[in-house]
């Protein structure tokens, strides 16, 4: 989704709403109830933000809030009451309409959950202006049909770049299907990948198109791609030239139309130097790299991803608890060697100390230095347990 409609009546911050959604991609737009009969016959499929006093007079019949929302095409709702003392969220409506009750000094944790959720499609958490750049630049990437090669440390989305990529191009229809050549043995990733014929070999009691067959049309992703043996390597560059594959046990090449993505983090030409990856293969996998960076080189990123991982974990953002602004700044003053991995994983122990409520900076167990402050000292989260 990346049109916002906002109603401005009673909606107290209005231009600070309006500036964070723009600054997380979406186009924004406003109007006035008076004006909403003109704006709903030509806006396109939207997100909707507004006042609660405005939801109650769009309400004012007992069908007036839901007409004016299919009027709208809004399938996204988020209704901003008044701030109060304590942060709350209410999902309605199958889980499209979120009340949001604003903290009076934790701002910016709010707008960053609005923002996650007017997205309907839940995709890459953003908020830095360098991985807005690299979005925009794979959006372009996308368009076209080239292979692509992306490469960055363990941890840092190459996989949720592979769909972003997927999702925005003309193939986004079909089928997105992901192989990690680190995971599957040699011997047998030739057959997951090319397929067999019944009989090729013992076990193979009825045939199997594989993986390229079965992403005909659509997209492969050949993850940690370095780790495939150099006897299939060679394989794979015949499929990317010829846009063929042969089944195991059969001598008919069968055509294929895919979009090659592959990741690897590791330094790839080093790999071809060494002798462990085919330099052939690295050029045709090459066409257009694209490189992923530290969450610690794009500290914008760590307060969205961390929203979505907390709705992702709590059970839906209707069950999100609030971040305060103290533990955020923690997270982004961190270097996370893990990465988001790493953030996940804190995040998940977050929720548990924190008894599914606000969570503060002293549920943040991040590294060693926290498990031995909660073990000489007595932190508010268990003092609350016991």
């Amino acid at each position: 989704m990346t049109a916002v409609l906002c109603i401005t009546d009673g909606l107290s911050d209005a231009e600070a709403w309006l500036t964070q959604l723009h600054q997380r991609g979406y186009d924004t737009s406003t109007t006035t109830l008076a004006k909403l009969g003109a704006v709903s016959a030509s806006w396109p499929r939207c997100g909707l933000l507004l006042s609660h006093q405005a939801a109650r007079k769009l309400a004012g019949d007992p069908t007036g809030f839901v007409k004016w929302c299919r009027q709208l095409k809004a399938e996204r709702i988020v209704i901003i009451g008044e701030r109060s003392n304590q942060f709350s969220l209410k999902c309605e409506f199958n889980g499209t309409t979120l009340q949001v009750k604003p903290p009076l000094d934790n701002w910016r944790f709010t707008a960053e959950v609005v923002a996650r959720f007017l997205d309907e499609d839940q995709g890459v958490a953003v908020g830095d202006p360098s991985t807005f750049n690299l979005l925009r630049l794979a959006r372009r990437v996308a368009a076209s049909d080239v292979t692509v090669m992306l490469v960055g440390p363990t941890g840092t989305g190459k996989e949720v770049l592979s769909k972003f990529l997927h999702s925005s191009s003309p193939r986004k229809d079909n089928a997105f299907i992901a192989v990690n050549c680190a995971a599957v043995p040699d011997t047998m990733l030739e057959a997951v990948l090319f397929g067999y014929e019944r009989g090729a070999f013992t076990g193979a009691h009825h045939p199997n198109k594989g993986i390229f067959r079965a992403a005909d049309g659509g997209t492969l992703l050949l993850d940690e791609v370095s780790e495939m043996a150099l006897s299939l390597q060679a394989k794979l560059l015949r499929v990317l030239q010829e846009k063929e594959v042969t089944p195991l046990g059969s001598a008919k090449p069968v055509p294929v139309d895919v979009r090659v993505i592959a990741t690897s983090n590791r330094y790839m030409l080093d790999e071809v130097k060494a002798g462990r990856f085919r330099e052939d293969l690295y050029y045709r996998l090459n066409v257009f790299p694209l490189v992923t960076r530290s969450l610690s080189e794009r500290t914008g990123d760590i307060l969205p991803i961390a929203v979505s991982l907390l709705a992702k974990h709590a059970g839906g953002f209707a069950k999100m608890p609030e971040l305060t602004e103290a533990a955020t700044q923690k997270l982004e003053s961190y270097n996370w060697p893990g990465n988001v991995r790493e953030l996940e994983n804190v995040l998940q122990r977050a929720l548990v100390l924190s008894g599914g409520k606000e969570i503060t900076e002293d549920h943040l167990m991040i590294d060693l230095q926290d498990f031995l402050y909660a073990g000489q000292h007595e932190p508010s989260w268990l003092k609350a347990a016991v």
